[in-house]
């Protein structure tokens, strides 16, 4: 793979650039995050216990669905550090729900050579599901 080409320095990063990655959550993804995680809580896999939820079913992970921040964070500074992320879950995702994660760069910090991407993630009616901020030491 030609990454280096595409390895982003601090005069290519602007404030105002937009990044967005888009994905549909599947039973498979959560079955893998479940796998891989180890994170048993039944509201995400036990439909019969979703039910009895305020939910009315299972939900995806929140912390599987701002995965997809991380995705657009490396677009938007590839071949950087991520450095940090506040992360406020404002709406449940349900399997189906096909989610776009946005990055925008909001902020360069010159002293300390980060810059600060403002992070949201919308399910398919346009509803903001996460909301963050994310910061990236660009080398």
């Amino acid at each position: 793979m030609d990454y280096l080409s595409k390895i982003k320095h601090w005069d290519d990063i602007n404030v105002g650039d937009v990044q967005t990655f888009t994905k549909t959550m599947t039973q498979v993804d959560v079955t893998l995050w479940v796998g891989l995680t180890g994170d048993m809580n039944p509201v995400h896999i036990d439909a019969e216990y979703g039910k009895t939820t305020r939910f009315g079913d299972v939900i995806v992970p929140g912390l599987m669905v701002a995965g997809l921040i991380s995705t657009v964070m490396t677009n938007s500074t590839f071949g950087n550090v991520y450095s940090g992320q506040t992360l406020k879950f404002l709406k449940p995702v349900y399997l189906g729900d096909t989610i776009t994660a946005v990055a925008t760069v909001v902020d360069k910090l010159e002293e300390k050579h980060r810059v600060v991407i403002k992070t949201e993630c919308f399910n398919q009616r346009d509803e903001l599901v996460i909301v963050g901020e994310g910061q990236e030491y660009i080398m």
